[in-house]
């Protein structure tokens, strides 16, 4: 049941981005790059925040308070 779904899910996802191309004719190659580009930034930056984190967490300051 669950492959199933998961198929059913990339098959709508399939026709969400041929759609997409059609309506966007021959700009598509814009819009496809800012998409990246967009969750790109996301993803870095959130990988920024885990890092510095992570920092944060294994800081002891010694001497301090």
């Amino acid at each position: 049941m669950i492959i199933l779904l998961r198929f059913a899910g990339l098959g709508l996802a399939l026709v969400v981005a041929l759609l997409f191309a059609v309506f966007v004719g021959d700009q598509g190659p814009w819009y496809f790059a800012w998409a990246v580009g967009t969750v790109m930034i996301i993803l870095v930056a959130a990988a920024g925040a885990v890092l510095f984190d992570a920092q944060v967490e294994q800081y002891t300051p010694e001497g301090e308070f």
